[in-house]
Order: C-alpha cells, then sequence, then structure tokens
C-alpha cells in the first residue's frame, strides 16, 4: 500500500498509511490504530501524547504526573476464547468458554499502579508491603475508582478507568490459549504466587504484549459487576448491571497453588473491601480528538 505524504504542518491528528516529514503534533490521547503503517521523518510531538514509540511488543505511550512516569501499552482490537475449556486443570464452574470480540482497541498499563503514583494522586498510602515501585494494595473497588476519578479530574486529557473483565483476559492471554499467558504451567520464577510478600512491578518476564505481572503479585479490580458470562454478549462485554460482588483478576502472591493465578480463573469480593492481596491496574479509553489546526 502507497503511504499518503504530508510535509511541514501543524496537525492535532495521526492518520495510519502516512508518512510524516516536517511536521508538528499536538496529540491528546489518541487511538492506536491511527499509528499503523505511519512513519515520522522529523517530526515534533508536543500535547500529552509527547512520550511514545515502538518496540518489540508494539506501540506504547507514557503519561507522567508529578514526576511519576507511568507507560501504557496499546492492545489492538480482536476475537479470543474466554473462560477456559472442561480440561482445564482448576477449573470453575463460572468459566463457561465463549468466544468474544473486543471491537475497539484500548491502552492497558504495563504495571499495575505502583505505591509512588498512588501517593502522588491521594497523597496517603495504605499499602501492607511498603516499597515505591511495590503494586500499592489494600485498596478496595471503590479507592480505585475514586483515584481514577481524582486523576481525571486534575488531567483533563485523561479517560481513565478500570479495564472490564473481557478486557482484562484478552490482554493478559495476549494471544494465547493455555492456561498461563506462559504457557501450560508456571513456576515461582515466572509468576509471584506462593510467597510472602509483594514485589516490585516488572521484576518477572512479561507477556507477548509487553505486560507484566498479569498472574499474581496482587489480584487487580475489574469494572465488573460479577454474575455468571452472558455468552449471549460476544462484543465488548461490560458484565452485569447490577450486583453486590465486584470482579478481580490475576492471582496474588500468597496463593499456594498456581490453579488461582490461570489467565481464566474469576474472583470476587466486595467493592468496599480492601486487602494486602488486592491492587489495580489502569485502563485509558481512546479519544480521537481529530481536527487540523
Amino acid at each position: 500500500m502507497s503511504k499518503r505524504i504530508v510535509k511541514s504542518k501543524s496537525l492535532k491528528e495521526v492518520g495510519a498509511n502516512t508518512k510524516y516529514m516536517g511536521c508538528t503534533f499536538y496529540l491528546d490521547c489518541v487511538d492506536g490504530e491511527n499509528f499503523t503503517g505511519t512513519e515520522f521523518d522529523n517530526c515534533s510531538f508536543r500535547g500529552w501524547f509527547r512520550d511514545w514509540g515502538r518496540d518489540e511488543y508494539g506501540l506504547w505511550m507514557a503519561f507522567t504526573y508529578k514526576n511519576v512516569r507511568q507507560l501504557m501499552r496499546w492492545i489492538r482490537p480482536g476475537t479470543f476464547m474466554m473462560g477456559s475449556p472442561e480440561t482445564e486443570e482448576g477449573r470453575n464452574e463460572d468459566e463457561v468458554q465463549h468466544q468474544v470480540t473486543i471491537s475497539k482497541g484500548f491502552w492497558l498499563a504495563e504495571t499495575t499502579c505502583t505505591q509512588e503514583l498512588w501517593e502522588a494522586v491521594m497523597e496517603n498510602n495504605p499499602s501492607e508491603f511498603k516499597g515505591d515501585k511495590k503494586p500499592v494494595d489494600r485498596v478496595s473497588w471503590d479507592d480505585c475508582n475514586a483515584f481514577v476519578k481524582k486523576l481525571n479530574e486534575e488531567v483533563l486529557e485523561l479517560e481513565l478507568c478500570l479495564p472490564t473483565e473481557a478486557q482484562w483476559e484478552y490482554a493478559c492471554r495476549s494471544g494465547t490459549t493455555t492456561a498461563f499467558s506462559f504457557g501450560e504451567s508456571i513456576t515461582t520464577n515466572q509468576v509471584n504466587y506462593d510467597g510472602e510478600t509483594t514485589v516490585e512491578v516488572k521484576s518477572l518476564g512479561c507477556n507477548n504484549w509487553g505486560l507484566y505481572e498479569m498472574h499474581g503479585n496482587v489480584w487487580e479490580w475489574c469494572n465488573d459487576w460479577h454474575d455468571k458470562y452472558d455468552i449471549s454478549m460476544t462484543t465488548d462485554p461490560v458484565g452485569a448491571i447490577s450486583g453486590s460482588l465486584r470482579v478481580l483478576r490475576g492471582g496474588d502472591w500468597g496463593l499456594n497453588s498456581s490453579g488461582y493465578v490461570r489467565s481464566a480463573y474469576r474472583f470476587r469480593v466486595e467493592p468496599d473491601y480492601r486487602s494486602d492481596f488486592f491492587g489495580f491496574r489502569l485502563c485509558l479509553r481512546s479519544q480521537n480528538k481529530a481536527a487540523e489546526l
């Protein structure tokens, strides 16, 4: 496919399959699909979306808040099998396998929220296991949404949220169909479980899409109410419209069985409950505010 050539313009959008030469971009949060097939020659970037790049895992962008940097990975749309096959060891009845389509891409933090980012926003640290680069723990679903609300209000360019359960599992699997993103089995060298404390984020290897500690370390709150899967809702499911328990995914540092940290495993608890097993990972909706200056 031949690429469109754009030279020496000030722009507020990026178009796919385009070569930009000597352009200045003023970008907030954008749709990662717009960067498909792009080339940049002697261009400069301003606005919120100025710290970004491509690597072996794909497109990334980062925001910095009060000197704390959080990198986000672009998760492209796709279709996957959510849940687990009946033959999977450790499987529960609420993991009914069904096909799900994620029709819109989204940004997902490469790590769980760290204590230094939480402190920068909330000016406190509820964690049991202290450390700037460790995941914040002892946060409830309500606490996490208070954090998201405050950060969104202070940085208007952001539209952060918690991922849906489907988005979380899609990103965790990162194209795999096995019990774990690392294969059918894991070791404690790959995943922090059956341990005594949390570990710093990025201490262990990432999955195929550059996401760290999706298995183990701390459970990660999702946006959904817990219920049986609605297997009729196969595109961008958002869970039950009401309930009493919220979903967590991924497992934690203290679990003595790897079955609890499988990609498909579902945990649930009251949204106001806090534990040193609980943390969260930020999701960022695309905004695509496109207009040429």
